[in-house]
């Protein structure tokens, strides 16, 4: 049958801002086998605790089938909410299972976020530059980016205040305080009082996104700003995604009862509930296993891959590259000289059969294009080492 195109059709207006997701696109290119990717936040697949859950999977449905089969509550199943607020605690966040809502990853407690802050032209505060994926998401609802500088303590404190002084009509700051997507920064245990400050004192909430947060290698773990929040204005996204298995799509959204309760809602609106028997899985899985072991063993395997690609970016990358050295998560961000456009450089690692994410879309406003994010978290070490050793002929050549 034919394809039929009716130009007539009329969609929303907010369809003209959204655009396809770069990185979704360039994960279709990790299908190739021989592609060396540098370009997803993937964890490595060598390392899912299949046998575990597929013990677990059957003891699910034996003892309990009925009930994982079938509809259940929106906020989530209880025992699992009471286990994240457990979790919690590791970054000092005391919460009950009551200000917790289970959501389809991390994603989508950010595209609630938008749907309920965001009217048109309102003010969106991010680090510049910010996640991809949020950036999108909020997209939807036609915000306007105001960028927030960030040195190697996270956002600069000063540049935000001046925002927040100047754009009254600003709905939210966005941030990712631990081994933030795509730069791979750590906002200071100072830097993060100082925000809440701004925040009570301009009445602005604060989205904190915490994926990656469980992935140190070293050093301490800092608490979360949402440890001390005493007014109820900050919002904490987690997931299990990259400490498990992103496949399972289980994140959730900790929250005052007043901010929940709209989450909540939204969740009614979009999906009525995340799957009831994968939220029993990772329950079970908790009860019978220790995730923390789990989380210890990834940290091994991604620190030394991560001590590797930097190592081997030392040796093999032209002067005048600079990147970050991350104390943990998934990415580094790799700053080229100011003349070089990381889409052509991209261009040319791709007939090297070397994939990353080139930076240009973490800018909201899209200013920047001579930074490309690199994920170590996923290709084994001969694999790293080839393909930086690859990319750093493609930029001898072009620097």
């Amino acid at each position: 049958m034919g394809v039929f195109y009716n130009m007539a059709i009329k969609f929303a207006a907010r369809m003209e801002n959204i655009k396809g997701s770069a990185i979704r696109e360039l994960l279709k290119l990790t299908e190739e086998p021989d592609i060396i990717s540098f370009a997803g936040g993937l964890p490595a697949p060598e390392l899912f605790p299949i046998k575990e859950l597929e013990e677990v999977t059957i003891k699910v449905l034996r003892e309990e089938g009925k009930a994982a089969l079938q509809y259940s509550t929106t906020e989530g199943y209880l025992p699992l909410r009471e286990k994240i607020a457990q979790r919690m605690k590791k970054v000092n966040v005391e919460c009950q299972a009551n200000d917790i809502l289970v959501t389809s990853g991390s994603q989508q407690g950010l595209e609630f976020s938008g749907r309920i802050f965001i009217n048109e032209g309102d003010v969106v505060i991010c680090e510049s530059p910010s996640y991809l994926g949020a950036l999108n998401a909020f997209k939807a609802y036609l915000p306007k980016f105001v960028e927030i500088s960030m040195d190697d303590n996270g956002m600069i404190i000063e540049e935000l205040e001046r925002a927040l002084e100047q754009n009254p009509n600003a709905k939210f700051i966005y941030t990712i305080p631990d081994f933030q997507n795509p730069s791979g920064r750590t906002m200071s245990l100072e830097r993060r009082k100082k925000l809440l400050e701004l925040a009570y004192k301009y009445n602005v909430p604060v989205v904190e996104d915490n994926p990656y947060g469980e992935l140190r290698f070293e050093g301490e773990m800092l608490p979360a700003i949402k440890s001390f929040d005493t007014k109820g204005l900050v919002i904490h996204l987690g997931t299990f995604s990259k400490t498990f298995c992103p496949g399972l799509r289980l994140g959730w959204v900790v929250a005052s009862p007043e901010i929940l309760s709209k989450y909540i809602v939204s969740k009614q609106g979009a999906d009525l509930q995340c799957s009831t028997i994968a939220q029993r899985e990772v329950n079970k899985f908790l009860e019978m296993y220790d995730l923390d072991a789990h989380i210890e063993n990834l940290i091994k395997v991604y620190r030394k891959r991560r001590d590797l690609m930097i190592e081997t970016m030392e040796k093999e990358f032209p002067p005048g590259v600079s990147f970050t050295r991350p104390a943990g998560g998934l990415f580094t961000w790799v700053t080229f000289p100011a003349h070089l456009d990381a889409a052509e450089v991209m261009k040319k690692s791709l007939e090297e059969r070397v994939a990353f994410v080139p930076g240009q879309s973490f800018f909201p406003n899209g200013q920047f294009k001579n930074h490309g994010r690199f994920n170590y978290s996923n290709m084994p070490e001969d694999k790293i080492v080839e393909g930086i050793k690859r990319l750093g002929k493609v930029l001898k050549a072009m620097v």
